[in-house]
């Protein structure tokens, strides 16, 4: 009595998963369907139960064949059953009590809802990259956008320029915030590809599984159901413009090698594809890591670094540049006076001063942030010291700074991170999960941890 009941919670649970379930035996016959995976592939139980899989599905497709022939688990393969579906394939062998395989399991978890907000976030962000190449730059020289009167900046802004003229890839490095992304910008429209597009493509917010065919794109028929045509990748679209990898310390190992080769040759094959595709890219790579250091730890490849490093930019952190502070609080107080229709704004001596000695970890990013929450809370056109200070606790922060742990320094800066990512989603905490590269649930954790409140606009 036990076991049949036991045997029938068995059955309750996998029928009612919500995960695609199937079992194989060794010939390759199914001998378990549930209710998901009818609904994933539209075929019932009854046509499928007791026949060869190989009648149904392409035999490369299927990982229970691919898992029976190696003896080899997989995990989380990309796998588009139909146009509208989206799983992630993981797939083990069964034995019996002698250790003998008599089997595969194969478990499929659908993630069509969060390709398809990928692709809808895609589509937004292209549409407004188009909108930002067809605006005319407020100045001749894109660098102008880029402030500061520190002489450091002054000759790193002079050797850019220089770069900018050249087809070599460049490799900017810096602290998260300090403006790295800007430079690329600048360095594209500087350079004779400004006409063409200017790709971004953030290494560490796309999974692994998904990143062959973001950077490369894949054919139509590359998978079951696969979008009729195809999909071009980011090398494709960025063909004579430029393409920015952005935290390039974070790109997989696998994926070093496949665009290694892509820059090398100057081609590249869609997933799927026979004739390959020829490509004209110039690459800007920005990391906040030191990939020197990763190269010998043999976490990132040497022969992609120095394909990289061909020039290199180091953009020095805020508290290297303190003469600028002044100059950038001034320069987005008019920003931010002008966006809110204030009047203009004078900021106290004793303000400045608390302002100029903070280390601002977050750099160039945390300042334009406080000047625009002293902007919108500050009263009477005048920023005093009691309004820096009920922000930024300065007190403590600026006698401790240099001893602060490197948690909480990192704590820190995430907690500005998803600030940022609020405000510039207007609250939408699903948009801000994926812009993060977490999951909604972590996204509310960690709101939660750090006190930030933020109502959805």
């Amino acid at each position: 009595m036990d076991h049949e009941f036991a045997l029938q919670t068995l059955k309750a649970v996998l029928s009612s998963s919500e995960e695609a379930i199937s079992v194989v035996n060794t010939k390759g016959e199914l001998v378990y369907w549930n209710e998901a995976a009818e609904s994933t592939y539209q075929i019932k139980k009854e046509e499928i139960l007791g026949k060869n899989i190989r009648e149904f599905f392409v035999q490369e497709d299927v990982m229970h064949l691919r898992v029976l022939e190696t003896g080899i688990a997989v995990r989380d393969v990309y796998h588009i059953p139909r146009p509208d579906k989206h799983v992630l394939i993981s797939t083990s062998l069964i034995y019996n009590e002698h250790n003998e395989v008599i089997g595969s399991l194969s478990l499929e978890k659908d993630i069509s809802s969060t390709i398809q907000l990928n692709e809808r976030l895609t589509s937004a962000s292209e549409e407004l990259q188009q909108l930002r190449q067809h605006m005319k730059l407020q100045h001749d020289d894109p660098f102008s956008k880029i402030k500061g009167i520190n002489t450091i900046i002054q000759q790193i802004i002079h050797q850019a320029k220089k770069m900018a003229k050249t087809d070599a890839t460049i490799l900017i490095t810096g602290e998260s915030g300090v403006g790295k992304e800007l430079f690329a910008h600048a360095i594209h429209e500087k350079s004779l590809r400004n006409g063409k597009p200017f790709i971004p493509i953030n290494c560490g917010a796309i999974p692994n599984a998904l990143f062959e065919s973001e950077l490369f794109g894949y054919e139509g028929g590359a998978y079951t159901g696969a979008t009729k045509g195809g999909k071009p990748g980011k090398l494709e679209l960025a063909s004579g413009g430029t393409l920015f990898l952005d935290e390039v310390g974070e790109l997989p190992l696998e994926m070093q090698v496949k665009l290694l080769r892509a820059l090398q040759d100057k081609e590249m094959y869609r997933i799927g594809g026979l004739a390959p595709k020829k490509i004209d890219v110039r690459i800007v790579a920005a990391t906040n890591r030191q990939l020197d250091k990763m190269v010998a730890e043999g976490t990132f490849r040497s022969d992609l670094y120095y394909r990289l490093n061909v020039f290199s930019i180091d953009i020095p952190s805020l508290r290297e540049r303190r003469d600028d502070i002044p100059y950038l609080i001034y320069d987005f107080l008019e920003e931010f006076t002008y966006k809110y229709q204030k009047q203009d704004y004078a900021i106290e001596p004793h303000a400045l001063s608390l302002l100029c000695k903070y280390d601002w970890p977050g750099n160039i990013r945390e300042l334009r942030n406080m000047i625009e929450r002293l902007v919108v809370l500050s009263d009477n056109g005048q920023i005093m010291e009691v309004d820096v200070s009920s922000l930024f606790h300065f007190g403590a922060r600026t006698t401790e700074v240099k001893s602060v742990s490197l948690t909480a320094e990192k704590a820190q800066l995430e907690k500005e991170r998803i600030i940022e990512a609020l405000q510039s989603t207007y609250g939408n905490k699903s948009i801000t999960a994926k812009k993060l590269g977490m999951s909604r649930a972590t996204l509310y954790a960690k709101m939660r941890k750090y006190g930030i409140t933020f109502e959805k606009e």
